[in-house]
């Protein structure tokens, strides 16, 4: 990948016929013809457009503000700034990214309830006012440390049913949210809105329903000091590819006349969200290459008759990406990572349990504890898909070993979309067979600046 500091970054055009996976087999040609067969990455640009589209149509009255925690890949925050998405930061680091793609300050909220002072004073300095809290003292900070800042604050949630808590560590609960407004007003604070997070990977749509008749009384509190409060940010959980629990829109069910309840379209409430692998995770495809391997023979479970090639065999396979790397997932996500396999199996041919570990000398370096696998060979290649979401973000060089290189891919219908939405909004939804059934393979590799990021669905 090649990336230049005015924000340009390479990728390929998928013609018409071809998709992602034809891109990831020419990928795996190329290196099967050297001696280095290291893991990369194909990432489908195309797939992130298809679901801000289908962002906008299950929720148009939400607005997506993409958390760049989840996957900070300047091509991905390029791509959805060009569509008019706002961003949820983090730190300092973040905003930077965001902004140095020309992002307005308006499009970012600062979304981390324990700022430390210097970043505060750096998102002052920078025009980004918008930011949340959930404690006293952090209201204190951003009236020292703050000109002008817009507050969010933060509530608790029961996150119980969610895959990674959040509200052990964030947000106010209810009964002490009058005091942190209060409090908010003494200083001379500027409350504008209620934001909660019923955690990453959520189990549960009823949860955001409560969330939300929590937020309306959080706001009617507000009223009370005088606070004109007009935002409302549902923050993230939803997820990113379609074979979650939860699906998509089961969870914007229940949202939507959530929503229409407590916060009706002539209330003249801004309503927000936080998604973050609900646009990245489908669109990233992993490749890695067996590195080693070991054949684990149980000489008592074969009979005499047996030879070790008929006996019970469990088989270690060793790849080259780890979970110090991109499978750092399963250790902070936890995520549940299975391969599928590049060449496929005769139809009878033998499988065995396997285990999968990544390339360094720690043993805690575990991929997959138990599947079914052939028996493969080193240099055959294993393929994960879904690996957009909490992967890249995360990695390490441990050990030495670097991280995956990143092929991005784009179908021209998508381009065409980002020009569309960048330059006249999105259009009314309609079926889009082309994003949705669209084919694969790569076409003539290209290095076009993106559309500038552009005002479209801002709040």
């Amino acid at each position: 990948m090649n990336t230049t500091e005015t924000g340009d970054f390479e990728f390929s055009f998928l013609e018409e016929g071809f998709s992602a996976r034809d891109t990831v087999e020419q990928k795996i040609n190329e290196s099967s013809l050297t001696d280095e067969r290291d893991a990369f990455y194909v990432c489908d640009l195309g797939d992130v457009v298809k679901k801000h589209r289908r962002w906008l149509r299950a929720m148009p009255r939400v607005t997506p503000f993409y958390a760049v925690k989840c996957n900070d890949s300047q091509a991905v925050v390029m791509t959805l700034a060009s569509m008019g998405a706002g961003f949820d930061c983090a730190s300092k680091t973040e905003i930077q990214l965001v902004q140095s793609l020309g992002v307005e300050a308006s499009r970012i909220i600062y979304a981390n309830p324990c700022k430390q002072v210097s970043q505060i004073k750096y998102a002052s300095a920078h025009g980004v006012q918008m930011m949340t809290f959930d404690s006293e003292v952090e209201l204190m900070k951003v009236a020292r440390y703050h000109d002008n800042a817009k507050l969010v604050l933060r509530i608790a949630t029961d996150d119980s049913k969610a895959v990674c808590r959040l509200s052990v560590k964030f947000g106010a609960p209810l009964k002490a949210c009058r005091g942190l407004l209060e409090r908010a007003k003494e200083l001379g604070l500027d409350v504008i809105g209620v934001s909660f997070h019923v955690g990453s990977g959520c189990t549960d749509a009823d949860t955001y329903t409560k969330a939300i008749a929590d937020a309306r009384c959080v706001f009617d509190m507000g009223a009370d000091f005088g606070f004109n409060m007009d935002l409302l940010d549902i923050g993230g959980g939803f997820p990113g590819s379609d074979d979650a629990e939860l699906k998509f829109e089961e969870i914007t069910a229940v949202i939507n006349p959530a929503l229409d309840k407590y916060f009706p379209t002539d209330a003249g409430v801004k309503v927000i969200a936080e998604p973050g692998r609900f646009y990245v995770a489908s669109a990233y495809t992993l490749v890695v290459n067996i590195i080693a391997k070991k054949v684990i023979v149980d000489d008592d479970s074969a009979s005499d008759e047996e030879d070790e090639a008929t006996s019970d065999r469990t088989l270690m396979y060793y790849v080259n990406d780890g979970v110090y790397g991109s499978f750092n997932c399963i250790l902070y996500d936890h995520a549940h990572c299975l391969p599928t396999l590049h060449k496929k199996p005769k139809p009878d041919e033998a499988m065995y349990p396997c285990s999968i570990w990544g390339p360094t000398c720690d043993g805690l370096d575990r991929i997959v504890e138990q599947c079914d696998l052939p028996d493969m060979q080193v240099g055959d290649w294993l393929v994960f898909e879904n690996m957009g979401a909490y992967t890249v973000a995360a990695s390490s060089t441990f050990n030495g070993f670097q991280r995956p290189s990143i092929h991005y891919v784009m179908s021209r219908h998508a381009w065409q979309d980002v020009q569309q939405i960048c330059s006249q909004g999105p259009p009314a939804p309609v079926e889009e067979p082309s994003l949705l059934e669209m084919p694969a393979c790569c076409g003539r590799g290209t290095n076009l600046d993106m559309p500038k990021p552009c005002p479209a669905h801002m709040v």
